[in-house]
């Protein structure tokens, strides 16, 4: 069986990949401007498209939208041309879940900036340690990790946009979202071995490999992309009145006056990484047992 999956290094590698980054503004424009009146659209660049007086049931229409391309490209695109860039990734993880991967980040970051949230990148070239470890909670959603929706809301709640990177590098890198980011990216790199190693296990029995593969993409990505819509939409960033206040900050960072709140996430989280790690042997023990040898008719 391979390594498990480092998700930091996943995460920052696929990243860099040409195709993978979306930028905030140029999307806006695109999935607007047909819409929407110039000014409007301006509106919501500048700010975001709920300021600019776009209802949460209009952002959600152009969410769904996303998603269908999204999902249709990933389905469609050849596992072995991929998005251009080098997506073997030195190892860190295959070709084809890079390639999937790459798409899950891609609609990730259309649907935070629809609904409301800042620049993850703005001008920096280089991901920094606090738009991975927010990616990480994002990410973390989508697959249903427990804690991490935890971790957004202590964010989202005091996100003010005139403050928002202030926020993230408090509360992701010193504050008690911190801990949390760290136990969830475990958790998503268990995840992500599961599904390389089942990969693996479909590849080395005939007639399975192809019928797998295209499973894994039509059958996830979707419903993950949908939990996170529906997620983003229940946030106050997607909300036209949204105006944080920046006095609720130590009630974010403060990782003692919140101890019990991170114990009760870390030990939900030790528990779902417990249970990640006895599947993945017994999925271990069953392709060892798999007899291969014979030939299918």
């Amino acid at each position: 069986m391979s390594e498990k999956v480092n998700f930091e290094l996943a995460l920052k590698n696929t990243m860099g990949l040409k195709g993978v980054r979306i930028d905030r503004e140029k999307y806006l424009r695109t999935a607007l401007k047909k819409r929407y009146p110039a000014d409007m659209v301006e509106k919501a660049v500048k700010h975001s498209p709920a300021y600019a007086g776009i209802t949460v049931e209009e952002i959600n229409k152009i969410a769904k939208a996303a998603i269908k391309y999204e999902a249709t490209k990933v389905t469609a695109i050849s596992f072995a041309g991929g998005i251009p860039g080098g997506l073997a990734m030195a190892g860190t993880i295959p070709a084809d879940i890079a390639q999937y991967f790459g798409h899950i980040l891609r609609i990730l970051q259309k649907l935070i900036y629809l609904y409301g949230w800042e620049d993850l990148f703005e001008e920096e070239e280089v991901m920094d340690d606090e738009t991975c470890n927010l990616l990480t909670l994002f990410v973390g959603v989508m697959f249903g990790v427990n804690g991490a929706t935890a971790g957004i809301n202590r964010i989202a709640a005091c996100a003010a946009q005139k403050v928002y990177k202030n926020l993230v590098n408090r509360a992701l890198t010193k504050g008690m979202v911190y801990p949390i980011v760290k136990k969830v990216a475990t958790a998503l790199g268990l995840k992500m071995t599961k599904d390389i190693f089942a990969k693996g296990v479909s590849k080395a029995i005939p007639l399975m490999g192809a019928v797998t593969s295209a499973g894994l993409t039509f059958f996830t990505f979707k419903p993950m992309a949908k939990k996170l819509r529906k997620y983003l939409a229940t946030l106050p960033q997607a909300d036209v009145d949204f105006d944080a206040d920046e006095s609720n900050f130590d009630k974010v960072i403060d990782v003692e006056a919140n101890e019990e709140f991170v114990c009760s996430i870390i030990t939900e989280l030790d528990n779902e990484i417990r249970e990640d790690e006895k599947e993945l042997e017994e999925m271990k023990k069953q392709y060892e047992s798999v007899d291969i040898s014979q030939e299918v008719e």
